[in-house]
């Protein structure tokens, strides 16, 4: 069952490359006291995740700042390694945006928002959805009924409900 507004976000591990290679990052202590928003993607380098819904938080960025919060967090089902030259590739380290790697899938499934497409090499990937939370307390979320379309989980869309 999909994670909902009150529910509150699974203690996760999660990937970043960092100078020395691959990192963890500890989900549950990034979102201790502090207001966050968090956007999951099928995938790195799929078409509508590149050119739309990365760009719509790029640009409202300073709306999300404006309104406190402390941190945009791209979560996607790849390896460290795809997104680091992901994230270099869409510009979204640069614009403020932090990307990290659920490579097995652990947060997205805990959450609910895994699926598979086998045809086009999705398992266990993560469906679209945005979401913001305060100390780790689901406040808003947005889902997508299909992973083509990016206009409920867009930055506007969540920046309009803060």
């Amino acid at each position: 069952m999909p994670i909902t507004v009150g529910d509150t976000l699974p203690a996760s591990t999660l990937l970043k490359m960092g100078e020395n290679g691959a990192e963890q990052v500890d989900l549950g202590e990034r979102l201790k006291g502090r207001k966050v928003v968090i956007f999951g993607l099928p995938g790195a380098f799929t078409g509508v995740c590149s050119t739309a819904h990365v760009p719509s938080f790029i640009r409202t960025k300073p709306g999300f700042d404006a309104k406190g919060v402390d941190e945009i967090i791209c979560i996607s089902v790849n390896d460290p390694f795809v997104i680091k030259a992901w994230t270099d590739a869409t510009g979204a380290e640069a614009a403020g945006l932090t990307t990290l790697a659920d490579a097995e899938s652990a947060f997205t499934t805990a959450i609910g928002m895994n699926f598979n497409a086998p045809p086009v090499g999705f398992v266990n990937r993560s469906k679209r959805y945005s979401l913001y939370a305060e100390d780790g307390v689901v406040k808003a979320i947005n889902l997508e009924e299909t992973p083509g379309a990016c206009e409920i989980s867009a930055g506007e869309t969540l920046l309009a409900q803060i």
